[in-house]
C-alpha cells in the first residue's frame, strides 16, 4: 500500500511554519557543500509539500552529484594542476610550446566529439555544439593548466599546515572554506582566487547568515576572520594581490550591561569554595581564583611548571610565549600536595587526562569545564540571560574576579596585565622568581585575598 501524503515527512522538515525539503550531503562532500541541502516549498500544507517535493529533491541530488565532480579532487583539475606545474618548470620556449600543444589536445579529448551544430547569429555559419558538461570540464582544465585560474583551496592545506592554533580554530578555517565553496557553487561563481574579489567577498558576507541559520554574528565573523587570515598568508606569497576580506564583519549587537559576562561576587566565591565536590575541583577553583588563569592552562600544568615559586603557563589566545605567574602563598600547600612523589613530567591534575584522539577539537579542559558548570549550577551560582547560550557566570568569572580584586587593591594596571597575560608592551617577567618585575607581580598576586571561608575539605 502506498504511503499517505497526510503523514509522509520523508525529505521534509517544518521550519517557521513552512515545509522545506532537506537532504543529507555525503560526508566526503562536506568540504564543498553544507552538511544538508535545504529549500523551502513555501507551503504549510504537508499534502501540498509532498506533491511539490520530488522535483526539488531531484534538483538537490543533481547539485550533490555536480559537486562530486568538482574541487581539487576532480580528475581534470588534478590534470590541469600537473600541466601548470610542467609549464612553470619548462626550460625553453620549445618545451613550453610542446606542453601547450599537449594541453590543448588534452582539452579537446575532455570536451569530446560534436553532438550537433547551430547557426551563428552574426555570421550565419554553422558552429559545432558539444556536450555542455564536458565542455565546462574542458574549459576548467585549460584555464587551470594555463594558470588563468587558481582553485580557491589549492594552497589551503599548506596554509593549515603552517598554523600553530588550537584544533577548534583549525576547524573554523575548514568550515569557512567549505562555506565559501558552497556559496560559489550556489551562486555560479568560479571557485578560484581570481574570481573572489572584494565585491564577491561582500556578497558572501551578506549571504552567510542565511547559509548558516541560527548562528550569531559573533560566530559568523569568526569564519570571515579565518578567510582573512588565509588571504593574508596568500598575499605574503604573491598568490593574491590583496586581502579582499580585510575589515569585512557582520554587525554584532551591543550587549546591555545586564547581559554581559561578569566576575563572581564574594558571596558566589564562598558558595563555590565551600560546596560539596571533589578535592581536585576545589584545587582547580582556588588556582583559578588566585591566578586569574584560564581553565585550560591550569589543567595542562606539569609538576615542572610549578617550581621556584612561580607557575609557568603555556601560551593561550594571542600569547606568543609561556607566561610566568607567581604562586600565591595560599596555593603553596595545594602545589606541594599535588607534586609530592611525582616526577617533573607528571601532570599536576591527572584527574583530567589529555584527549585521546589526535584530531579531536576538544581542549584538555573540556571535561573539567563541564564538571565545573554542573557543580556551579548545583550550588546555585548561575546567571542566565534568556536567549543566550552562555551564562553570565562561568569559570572565566574567576579571572574577572581576580582582576577586580587586584584593581581594588591599587595594583598597577600593567602589572595586572602581565600577571593574567593580557597584551602589554615593553615588558617581560622573565622565567625565574628573581628580579623587580616578578617581585611586583608577586605583590599583585598576594594583594588578592579570598573571602573568609569556613574550613572545608573536598571528598
Amino acid at each position: 500500500m502506498g504511503r499517505s501524503s497526510d503523514g509522509d515527512t520523508r525529505f521534509l522538515e517544518l521550519h517557521g511554519g513552512q515545509w522545506r525539503v532537506t537532504i543529507s550531503v555525503p560526508r566526503d562532500l562536506h568540504d564543498r557543500l553544507p552538511t544538508r541541502l535545504k529549500r523551502s516549498l513555501n507551503t504549510d500544507s504537508l499534502a501540498v509539500a509532498n506533491r511539490l517535493k520530488w522535483p526539488v529533491i531531484a534538483e538537490l541530488k543533481a547539485e550533490i552529484e555536480k559537486a562530486r565532480g568538482e574541487g581539487l579532487k576532480a580528475r581534470h583539475i588534478r590534470q590541469g594542476l600537473e600541466m601548470a606545474a610542467m609549464l612553470k618548470a619548462a626550460r625553453s620556449d620549445e618545451e613550453r610550446e610542446a606542453i601547450i600543444d599537449g594541453l590543448y589536445m588534452t582539452g579537446d579529448d575532455l570536451r569530446g566529439p560534436e553532438i550537433g551544430e547551430r547557426i551563428d547569429e552574426e555570421t550565419g555559419e554553422p558552429v559545432p555544439v558539444y556536450d555542455p558538461s564536458r565542455e565546462r570540464v574542458a574549459g576548467e582544465f585549460v584555464r587551470v593548466a594555463l594558470g588563468m585560474v587558481t582553485p580557491v583551496d589549492l594552497h589551503h592545506p599548506a596554509y593549515l599546515a603552517s598554523l600553530t592554533v588550537k584544533p577548534r580554530t583549525r576547524a573554523d578555517d575548514e568550515r569557512a572554506m567549505k562555506y565559501l565553496k558552497a556559496w560559489c557553487q550556489s551562486e555560479g561563481v568560479d571557485p578560484s582566487l581570481q574570481a573572489i574579489n572584494r565585491k564577491a567577498a561582500v556578497r558572501f558576507m551578506d549571504a552567510l547568515p542565511s547559509m548558516r541559520e541560527g548562528l550569531t554574528p559573533v560566530t559568523l565573523n569568526k569564519y570571515l576572520r579565518r578567510l582573512s587570515c588565509y588571504w593574508q598568508w596568500l598575499e605574503k606569497r604573491d598568490e593574491v594581490e590583496n586581502n579582499v576580506w580585510q575589515g569585512l564583519t557582520l554587525p554584532e549587537p551591543d550587549k546591555k550591561p545586564e547581559e554581559r559576562e561578569r566576575p563572581f561576587t564574594d558571596e558566589e566565591i564562598v558558595k563555590l569554595l565551600t560546596g560539596k565536590t571533589t578535592q581536585h575541583m576545589h584545587d582547580l577553583m582556588r588556582i583559578g581564583a588566585l591566578t586569574g588563569a584560564r581553565i585550560d592552562v591550569i589543567v595542562r600544568l606539569k609538576v615542572r611548571d610549578c617550581q621556584e615559586g612561580v607557575f609557568i603557563f603555556q601560551p593561550q589566545k594571542r600569547e606568543k610565549a609561556e607566561r610566568i605567574t607567581p604562586i600565591h602563598s595560599s596555593l603553596v600547600p595545594i602545589i606541594e600536595r599535588r607534586s609530592k612523589g611525582k616526577s617533573p613530567d607528571d601532570d599536576l591534575f591527572p584527574e583530567w587526562r589529555p584527549v585521546k584522539k589526535a584530531d579531536s577539537q576538544r581542549e584538555r579542559s573540556f571535561k573539567a569545564s563541564n564538571q565545573f558548570t554542573d557543580y556551579r549550577r548545583a550550588v546555585g551560582v548561575d546567571d542566565k540571560v534568556p536567549g543566550n547560550r552562555r551564562a553570565r557566570t562561568n569559570f572565566h568569572s574567576f579571572r574577572r574576579w581576580f582582576v577586580t580584586k587586584a584593581e581594588r587593591a591599587d595594583q598597577p594596571e600593567h602589572i595586572i596585565a602581565a600577571v593574567i597575560g593580557h597584551k602589554r608592551s615593553g615588558m617581560t617577567l622573565g622565567r625565574y622568581s628573581a628580579g623587580p618585575m616578578v617581585e611586583q607581580a608577586r605583590r599583585c598576586v598576594e594583594a588578592v585575598r579570598l573571602p573568609e571561608l569556613p574550613e572545608q575539605d573536598g571528598d
